[in-house]
């Protein structure tokens, strides 16, 4: 039986590449067809998956060893990153603060602030990070967000584990 890990990486890397084109698609979609809008921590989230998308369409797009190694390792930080801003966001819905300390709505801050200040400002947090607007399975938004990380985070490690492996 033919399993994942024995798919050619730049397989792996073009189906990691779908899936967080498709996640993005899913947040737009709930964002603009259904209604919720993105606190910052969201947001955060949205970029983490941007550019895994986009380093795992380049990898996906060399046969070099190296370059595939060189963005398996860039992915699992990425990845890292983004499950890192997910499971604070988590942490935050599970045990809120009693005063919310998110800060200002995104669009605020780029319609209010230089974009030199409203970068910093962003991930600080801003907006109620700990509302749970959307939930399936019992999971909300950034429980689900953290579990896609860590799915996308391990399997980039495998990648690197079996590239440098064969080196």
């Amino acid at each position: 039986m033919l399993t994942l890990l024995d798919t050619h990486p730049r397989r792996i890397f073009a189906l990691i590449a779908a899936v967080c084109a498709a996640l993005l698609a899913f947040g737009l979609y709930l964002q603009h067809v259904v209604g919720l809008e993105p606190c910052p921590m969201c947001i955060v989230q949205r970029y983490a998956l941007v550019l895994i998308a986009i380093l795992a369409a380049v990898t996906a797009a060399s046969a070099k060893k190296g370059i595939q190694i060189g963005g398996a390792t860039l992915l699992v930080m990425l990845a890292g990153f983004g499950g890192f801003v997910a499971a604070r966001q988590s942490w935050l819905q599970w045990y809120p603060p009693e005063v919310v300390s998110c800060g200002r709505d995104f669009y605020g801050m780029i319609e209010t602030f230089p974009l030199q200040r409203a970068i910093p400002m962003i991930f600080k947090g801003s907006g109620d990070c700990t509302k749970v607007d959307w939930t399936f399975l019992g999971g909300s938004i950034a429980n689900w967000s953290f579990l896609c990380f860590a799915a996308i985070g391990l399997l980039a490690l495998l990648l690197a584990a079996r590239g440098f492996r064969r080196n």
